[in-house]
């Protein structure tokens, strides 16, 4: 690019959204309490239970998983850890067993062994002619335990999205199941999720599955065990329970989103499809609210442990992100997903600021002035998001949000780089003062 005259800037601020908030008070008692309500008989001391998970991201996964195993132990069960990550973790088992220790899922924290191994065995087949592969492991157990979140999910839309049946028929299916029904989804649609669903609950021998939710916040809201013979049913109810808590970008037509943080720990496309509204796909595109023209991705999470599988989905991002990226590990994401789109490298600068001068060159407007920005955390951090002062109109019109900084210029560091995110306490200790 020649070299020209940085862009001048509109004006800034900081706002706050009100978003869905029921946090859980005291997951020992949750925990405890979800799995009473379904146990009424007794088990043969002894019998095995393979406790599958996996997903990124879930506000206190480990709590809920080591107080899930000491109930099955207290039942005179043995429960130890599976994945049911499909592909993630480079495919391998070592790469799986990382994932789990970085969620704080290891064997020496949670007491019980975790076997990561990759072995697979058919079960049945779909009607479409998928062969539906499941943990060998797993089915040698005596039980089966799985633990999810349910939300809505990045790459298609259902009944049933991510959730308790995705984990039983994609995630216990591990690399080779995982990529065969993404072959299949390209023709069949994700809707056989369902259908395999109900394949495998025939199959292996489910105790429960426990389904957990977040609010808008992020924060654990509700956890809940759910019976093999309720289990289709009831998480449609619950998909429903989750779309209406999640959080959003409350405005539309933006010209530029930003996004600080972009990564596996945050989303399985990076940043969640749901809140940039935009995704790319084989199965699919859909580019919904907030419409922005284009997205700028700043860094990697250090979570993401260099998988990049999502970053295809932005327009601009930093050079520092793409030299952070571990390509083997998002590639083989991307390709067991269906997705090679999802880990092609956009266009990168050394700088934020040259990041957002080709942003501002590639909008169509005659100036930045009135542009329509909005700059967030992440899309799992949406209580406080910085926003250009043309959504001036829209925040005052607004009841669930309020402006917690002054309109000023946006700030550079030395570097070039845009300042970070304030603290949480910047916001407690000054935003009263613009309420």
């Amino acid at each position: 690019m020649a070299p020209s005259k940085p862009a001048k800037y509109p004006c800034s601020a900081f706002v706050r959204q009100q978003l869905t908030c029921s946090p859980v008070k005291d997951i020992p008692d949750s925990v405890t309490a979800a799995l009473s309500s379904l146990f009424s008989r007794n088990f043969k001391h002894g019998e095995t239970v393979a406790v599958a998970v996996g997903s990124r991201g879930i506000d206190k996964i480990n709590f809920v998983v080591y107080h899930c195993v000491r109930y099955l132990e207290k039942m005179g069960l043995k429960p130890f850890i599976i994945p049911a990550m499909g592909s993630h973790g480079g495919a391998t088992a070592e790469g799986q067993r990382k994932v789990l220790e970085k969620l704080g899922i290891a064997g020496s924290e949670i007491g019980v062994p975790v076997f990561p191994d990759m072995e697979t065995e058919s079960i049945g087949k779909l009607p479409c002619g998928l062969n539906i592969h499941i943990s060998k492991r797993a089915l040698l157990a005596d039980h089966v335990v799985v633990i999810n979140r349910i939300k809505p999910h990045t790459k298609f839309r259902a009944e049933i999205e991510s959730g308790l049946s995705k984990m039983l028929t994609i995630g216990l299916g591990k690399a080779e199941g995982a990529a065969a029904f993404h072959n299949f989804a390209v023709r069949h649609g994700f809707g056989i999720i369902e259908e395999a669903a109900g394949i495998v609950l025939k199959n292996i021998r489910l105790l429960f599955g426990l389904a957990l939710l977040e609010d808008g916040y992020g924060n654990l809201s509700k956890i809940e065990a759910v019976p093999p013979s309720a289990l289709i049913g009831r998480e449609k109810e619950l998909l429903k329970d989750a779309r209406k808590m999640i959080g959003s970008i409350p405005f539309d037509s933006l010209d530029l989103l930003i996004v600080d943080l972009f990564g596996k720990d945050i989303s399985g496309i990076g940043m969640d499809s749901n809140i940039t509204g935009r995704h790319r796909d084989i199965v699919g595109d859909f580019y919904v609210s907030p419409h922005a023209k284009r997205i700028f991705v700043r860094d990697l999470s250090p979570g993401s442990d260099g998988n990049g599988n999502g970053i295809g989905l932005a327009d601009i991002t930093t050079t520092r992100l793409v030299n952070s990226l571990d390509m083997e590990k998002t590639y083989a994401n991307a390709i067991a997903a269906i997705s090679p789109e999802k880990a092609a490298i956009p266009v990168h600068f050394d700088t934020d600021r040259k990041c957002l001068d080709a942003c501002a060159k590639t909008l169509g407007l005659d100036s930045m002035k009135n542009a329509r920005v909005v700059r967030i955390k992440s899309t799992k951090s949406l209580e406080h998001i910085q926003v250009s002062k043309a959504l001036e109109p829209e925040i005052e019109s607004n009841q669930d949000i309020k402006r917690v900084s002054p309109w000023e210029p946006f700030k550079f560091d030395e570097n070039d780089n845009l300042l970070p995110f304030p603290s949480p306490d910047f916001f407690l200790v000054n935003g009263a003062n613009f309420l």
